[in-house]
């Protein structure tokens, strides 16, 4: 069926051909023998206008003027019942110009004026007729198909700019997960640094004063005793000194976040299914405790995805507003009719819940989790 769509003009044509050769037949004179000349050039003609549609275009030339000579030793021969047949070769002429004016076309019409036997009115109708079916091939179709293929083109341009842009999501969530990563190792080592600095001085001093109070225990227990009291002391000042570096020097709740979404998406892909993670707005706005429940949340709604949902495709959106955090996990899987409070997500409404935050759940079309968090 397609295929005839597709060359529906081509038997529109061959049919046109074939009703005017008989219609020439039709009107010979009743006492005139139809001699064999007469039959040779009418198979000639049908044979150069058949091989017309199948030549390459540079030889098409080369098929209309056999045509023209064909028609015209019939016209020599004064089988004028077959002039239908040349207005054909003057519409296969004029349609090998693609950039021709429409209204050239209508200018074989006045043809029909032409004297023969066949009857006025017929050459009206059938040169009309004609003049139509090619102006509608090869102006209205021909613009048609045109157009489907320059949506074609752009359809395809479009399909691989997305890819593009995919792929380089894809590259941008990577390097964003390496720059987490280095930045918390570089941090650790930062801390490791200043822990050995600050305190490797200190401790080793204690163990000293401590050997030296062991000494003197027995010698000079007052001695000792204030030895060891020195050394709480400094211990006590070193532990102090401790929680400093760690509330200064610890990563941020949202890099290890961040970081952890990441590695999440990055298991989900390596699993086969696609999964996306993006973020709109300041993220250093979010609070550690809100960071928690989205992490938390966010794992167990990505967990039951890749159970229960048969997806092939995961989204992660984290959108900060003025006063909101808003965080939706989605799902291109089966869905289901009706969500049941199990454990996981009782778990999920009781954390939005203890920030006050709200929660809603959608399986229209996938499986989507949906939480709007202050800040």
């Amino acid at each position: 069926m397609e295929r005839l769509k597709n060359h529906y003009f081509v038997l529109v044509r061959i049919f046109l051909i074939v009703a005017f050769g008989a219609y020439g037949f039709v009107e010979r004179p009743k006492d005139g023998p139809i001699t064999a000349w007469t039959l040779l050039l009418a198979a000639m003609y049908l044979a150069s206008m058949a091989l017309f549609e199948i030549v390459p275009k540079k030889y098409k030339f080369v098929c209309i003027a056999v045509s023209a000579g064909f028609f015209a030793a019939l016209m020599v021969l004064h089988e004028t019942g077959f002039m239908l047949l040349g207005f054909i070769v003057v519409y296969d002429f004029l349609s090998l110009f693609e950039r021709l004016d429409a209204r050239i076309y209508l200018l074989p019409v006045v043809g029909f004026v032409l004297p023969g036997q066949v009857n006025i009115v017929t050459r009206l109708i059938a040169v009309s007729l004609t003049a139509i079916v090619y102006l509608q091939h090869n102006y209205v179709i021909r613009s048609y198909r045109k157009q489907m293929m320059e949506d074609t083109i752009n359809e395809q341009n479009l399909k691989r700019d997305m890819q593009q842009q995919e792929y380089a999501a894809k590259m941008e969530q990577r390097r964003s997960m390496i720059l987490a990563e280095n930045q918390i190792l570089e941090q650790r080592a930062s801390l490791s640094q200043t822990l050995h600095d600050k305190l490797g001085h200190n401790i080793n001093g204690s163990v000293y004063q401590l050997e030296a109070a062991k000494v003197l225990l027995k010698k000079d227990p007052e001695k000792s005793e204030t030895m060891i009291q020195a050394v709480i002391d400094q211990l006590r000042g070193g532990m102090d000194e401790i929680r400093v570096i760690l509330r200064k020097e610890r990563p941020e709740k949202r890099q290890l976040a961040m970081l952890q979404l990441y590695k999440l998406c990055e298991d989900c892909n390596g699993k086969g299914v696609q999964t996306d993670l993006t973020t709109e707005g300041e993220t250093a706005q979010i609070p550690d405790k809100i960071w928690e429940v989205i992490l938390d949340n966010a794992f167990e709604a990505v967990s039951n995805s890749m159970k229960y949902s048969k997806c092939s495709r995961i989204d992660i959106r984290l959108v900060v507003m003025a006063q909101r955090v808003r965080v939706s996990i989605s799902d291109d899987g089966v869905g289901c009719t009706e969500v049941k409070d199990g454990m996981g997500i009782s778990g999920m409404r009781q954390r939005v819940r203890e920030v006050n935050g709200t929660i809603s759940f959608e399986s229209a079309a996938g499986f989507t989790v949906t939480m709007l968090l202050p800040i």
